[in-house]
């Protein structure tokens, strides 16, 4: 017996946290939106409506609105939206504040038609204030789903970091060398100049480096160093799967250097791998390590975690935390105005 037709589709998807300051915007008259960033779905684009104080005069600003425009010029796309809010405790809501629709969107160049859709009674803001109001603030979690009845045509993922990632393979036009301990790395100044404007400044500027084809550093380990060089090449750490040297003190080196090199998406890659791996025993430490590098994401979720009353209690019995308190003693009073809160 022959074996049913079966196929996979590729669905073009996006899910977003979308949080407004929702004190603030109460004073936002009634059809007034406040506007999210643009964001990418499927390859259309699409940007968040979120009306404090209802779209209708009619409803007498009691209730938020929420919609979902279309940015794009395709004149015909077909789509399901969905969005809810979650609580002061991160949970999302109940059901009944949860809201799904299934759209066909035909835009067909007329200025005067709607090219949005969402809820003119999402919610009444009473239930907001009172159940989801967390240090002023809403979120709202929002999912588009693009559904097509043929195959997308996809575009594959931009391989280029694969490209320059066999650069390192080899020393074939190589034209300049970091000396670390015993270890010696091969580079090229264009890469390094094209991706960070601290190495730009040096090996391209007045330095004494912009003529050494070799240089010596001191401040970094060899490890180190091969991890910040691959990701300059590649835009990518190795995962998980090639290197089990993600320790945490690697993870705060790498971020340390990071900084220090005006690489930032390498320091968000750094700030997420850390936040994988925090407790109790380690928060205060990488609280210390945000803040001396200045790594606000790091620095919000680490304070966030402290302000859970049973954490805060645990973790102030650390070391990491007693070299909070002598480094950064103004952190630690704004967590205990934040447990107390």
């Amino acid at each position: 017996m022959a074996e049913p037709e079966a196929r996979i589709t590729t669905l073009g998807s996006s899910a977003f946290r979308f949080t407004v300051d929702y004190e603030q915007s109460k004073k936002v008259p009634v059809g007034k939106a406040i506007h999210s960033d643009v964001v990418s779905a499927g390859g259309h684009h699409w940007r968040i409506e979120f009306f404090p104080r209802g779209q209708s005069e009619a409803d007498k600003g009691e209730y938020v609105s929420i919609f979902f425009r279309h940015m794009s010029k395709t004149r015909r796309i077909r789509a399901i939206i969905e969005a809810f809010v979650t609580g002061s405790d991160g949970n999302p809501s109940v059901p009944d504040i949860l809201q799904r629709t299934f759209q066909t969107f035909e835009i067909n160049g007329d200025k005067g038609r709607h090219d949005s859709w969402g809820w003119n009674r999402f919610a009444k803001g009473t239930i907001l204030e009172k159940i989801f109001l967390a240090e002023r603030h809403v979120t709202f979690v929002c999912a588009i789903i693009l559904i097509g009845d043929k195959p997308a045509i996809l575009v594959p993922p931009s391989d280029i970091g694969a490209h320059l990632g066999r650069l390192l393979d080899r020393t074939d036009g190589t034209d300049v060398s970091f000396i670390i301990g015993d270890e010696t790395f091969h580079a090229h100044r264009a890469v390094l100049a094209a991706r960070s404007p601290v190495f730009r400044a040096q090996p391209f500027g007045s330095m004494s480096e912009a003529t050494m084809s070799s240089i010596r550093l001191h401040d970094i380990t060899p490890a180190t160093f091969k991890f910040r060089l691959g990701f300059i090449y590649m835009d990518e750490l190795p995962g998980e799967d090639e290197c089990n040297d993600y320790s945490t003190e690697m993870l705060q080196n790498l971020l340390a250097a990071a900084d220090l090199y005006a690489l930032d998406r390498l320091k968000v890659i750094c700030a997420q791998k850390l936040w994988n791996k925090v407790s109790v025993d380690t928060v205060a430490t990488m609280l210390a390590c945000a803040e001396t590098y200045n790594c606000q994401e790091l620095r919000n979720n680490c304070i966030d975690f402290f302000a859970v009353e049973a954490n805060f209690k645990e973790a102030m019995f650390t070391d990491g935390y007693a070299l909070l308190v002598l480094k950064f003693p103004l952190i630690t009073a704004e967590l205990k105005k934040r447990v107390r809160a």
